[in-house]
């Protein structure tokens, strides 16, 4: 008697070589593959050989059919052989595949192996309306094959029965082995998806550090640089000031650099160190704008400090210091494009209103001489204002001054 059909079949269970890398269950679509990997063609061969074993058992039952016809027997071989060759196409077009086993092993008994093959194969890689499709006719084909080719070690409803059953368990395990290699590339892409965020975070965290090192940088080291270079421009363009004014010169440049490399190595070591809280000298706060305006007035520039704010150690520390660097980056812009005149600055706040920075310069009296610099200092203060919640504006005035306003918040 006959083999039962393609997806009926006996009582075989699958190898899990079956499974098949070369097509992408999430998409349904087959990966594109430059050419076959030595683990496909192992594959491969497993399941051409899964399928002549249950064709040559198929083979088996075909000679035992007495009233089968000789003629017919031998097609039913030759498909056979076919639908078996047609196993290594499987990877390409596994639904066509699929659909072509159904009326194939429907005729062929010999063909159940591939029929199952392909079978497998459509449930793995492509989606569920597929499957019902195939699958589904070889149900309703099953009943019409057992009765035109009775199976003589079951009964009629017998071999019915387990057709349904084992194509069924086919589809379950071929969904089961779908869904786990979906739950495998959804985590695979969670996992590349990480990598790819944490990589941005580390990208800004790096910007973002080298962003505040600029600006700490320019901060410290910009206001000292500027003495050098307004008082050594002083004694190139005036060789023949007085001997006095050149000692002050000299020793403002000398203490200039002094604090500049000083300022350098507290940069150093708190890179070094990797927390710029706990590494160097204490930072400047706003009770440290009095030593500023004495150190302008030392190296030769007029400044008025209008300090409302009755106790400067009350300020928080951030607000403090950010308001400290906007003084200390303004005096600097003034001694650059105003020298000789005279520089207003002006704090006032509370707890409740936040903490205002005024620095104001008129026009500068004479000709200015040519000081280089890099144009980020307000473009750096902007930066710490909006970091520290709060707003600068910046910008000339009628009279041909300059004036920098900043808002902190004083909480």
């Amino acid at each position: 008697m006959p083999e039962p059909p393609a997806f009926p079949g006996r009582r075989w269970l699958l190898p899990s070589a079956l499974l098949d890398p070369a097509q992408d269950p999430g998409t349904g679509r087959p990966e594109r593959r430059p050419r076959r990997t030595a683990r496909d063609w192992v594959v491969d061969f497993m399941c051409f050989l899964f399928a002549v074993g249950i064709g040559l058992l198929g083979v088996d039952t075909v000679s035992k059919e007495v009233a089968l016809p000789d003629a017919y027997a031998v097609l039913d071989q030759v498909l056979g052989a076919l639908a078996c060759a047609a196993v290594w196409l499987r990877r390409r077009w596994p639904t066509g595949l699929a659909v072509a086993m159904v009326p194939v092993c429907f005729v062929s008994a010999t063909a159940g192996g591939a029929g199952l093959v392909a079978l497998f194969t459509l449930t793995v890689h492509r989606p569920f309306r597929y499957v019902a499709w195939v699958a589904g006719t070889a149900l309703l084909l099953n009943p019409v094959f057992y009765w035109l080719r009775p199976d003589p070690d079951l009964s009629y409803l017998g071999a019915v029965f387990l057709s349904v059953v084992l194509t069924g368990a086919i589809v379950g395990w071929g969904m089961f082995v779908r869904s786990k290699r979906q739950l495998m590339l959804s985590f695979r892409d969670r996992a590349r998806r990480a990598e790819t965020e944490a990589a941005l975070r580390a990208e800004q965290a790096q910007r973002l550090a080298r962003e505040a090192i600029a600006r700490e940088m320019h901060d410290v080291l910009a206001h000292r640089l500027t003495l050098l270079s307004v008082h050594a421009g002083a004694l190139e363009f005036r060789p023949d000031a007085p001997r006095a004014e050149i000692v002050r010169a000299a020793g403002v440049i000398r203490e200039s650099a002094h604090e500049a490399l000083q300022d350098l190595r507290e940069i150093i070591g708190v890179l070094r160190a990797g927390d710029s809280d706990d590494a160097g000298r204490p930072q400047p706060t706003l009770a440290a704008l009095d030593a500023l305006v004495a150190e302008s007035r030392v190296a030769g520039m007029k400044v008025v400090l209008d300090n409302h704010v009755t106790d400067p150690a009350a300020v928080p520390a951030s607000v403090g210091r950010t308001a400290y660097r906007i003084a200390q980056e303004c005096l600097t812009n003034s001694r650059k494009h105003a020298p000789g005149a005279e520089v207003t600055v002006t704090v006032a706040g509370a707890p409740a209103d936040g903490l205002t920075v005024r620095v104001r310069n008129p026009a500068p009296p004479g000709e200015v001489p040519p000081v280089p610099g890099s144009g980020q200092g307000l473009i750096g203060l902007t930066e710490r204002a909006t970091l520290a919640g709060g707003r600068l504006e910046h910008g000339p005035e009628a009279d041909g001054g300059f004036e920098v306003r900043a808002w902190l918040p004083w909480v």
